[in-house]
This record gives C-alpha cells, structure tokens and sequence, in this order.
C-alpha cells in the first residue's frame, strides 16, 4: 500500500490509530510547534483522529506528512503540513501533496482551503492554490486563506 517514487520514498495514507502516527505527532511537533516556543502537548488534538493522514517515508522514517480535515461532501482542508528540514525543497511536499489531492479528487472533493504560513505561500501558489481574504494570525503569526480547485 503506498506509490513507491524515486529515491525510495513512498507515500501512504494512514489514520491516527496507525503505528506511523507517533512519527507524524513528532514531526508535526520538531518543524511547526518548537520553533514558535510551542508545544502540540499543550493543545487540542483529539480532532486528529477524523483526519485523514498522508505521509512521506523514506525506509520506514516519516519525512513528510498532511492531515486532511474533511469540511463537507465538496470541501477538504489540508492543515498542519510539515516536511522534515533535511527533505525540504526537495520535492517531497509536492509529491505529498499531490497524491493528496489525488485521492481527494477521487472522493468527489472539489476544492481545498487551507491556512498557509506567509513563508509557505509560495509553494502553495507553485501547485496551483490562490491567496483570499486578509492576512490573520494563527498560533501567533501570519498565515493567509488558500484555496484550490480540483
């Protein structure tokens, strides 16, 4: 199970009851909470069990992953997005991402919102979503409105 990519990365889907997921809360953890003096142990994250979670491997290692929130029957939200440092600018995000609108597509989803760290904007922007309404802040910086249709 998984699209086996070059370099031996292989994308999977999983759910937050797999044995990846702690590899997931952690790398979630190292590129979006410490970094901002933050902690995911301080926070609400019983929501990550109705998510839908894509992940990037590299020999069984979690390198990249997305947590897919389902909004309705048309609507997806990709949120918490986070590539490991040491794969970053190196397609894998893109890749990740692909395969997640892939099978969003398959669904019947029509279109993906999601909120974008200003710094992240323009990868987002490179696979096709648009900028909408103010800028805002979110675990205490910007971030913009995004969306994509599929």
């Amino acid at each position: 199970m998984g699209i086996l990519l070059p370099n031996h990365i292989i994308i999977q889907r999983i759910d937050s009851l797999h044995p990846l997921f702690a590899q997931v809360f952690a790398l979630r953890e190292k590129v979006l909470r410490i970094p901002l003096g933050l902690t995911l142990y301080n926070e609400d994250t019983s929501a990550d069990a109705l998510d839908t979670i894509f992940v990037a491997l590299n020999e069984q290692q979690v390198i990249a992953c997305v947590m897919i929130k389902t909004i309705d029957q048309f609507i997806a939200k990709p949120r918490q997005m986070a590539v490991a440092e040491e794969w970053q600018k190196r397609g894998v995000g893109q890749l990740l991402m692909q395969e997640a609108e892939s099978y969003l597509r398959s669904l019947g989803c029509q279109q993906l919102q999601l909120h974008a760290r200003q710094y992240a904007i323009g990868f987002y922007q490179k696979l096709g979503y648009e900028e909408y309404g103010s800028e805002f802040e979110e675990v205490g910086i910007a971030h913009r409105s995004m969306r994509k249709t599929l």
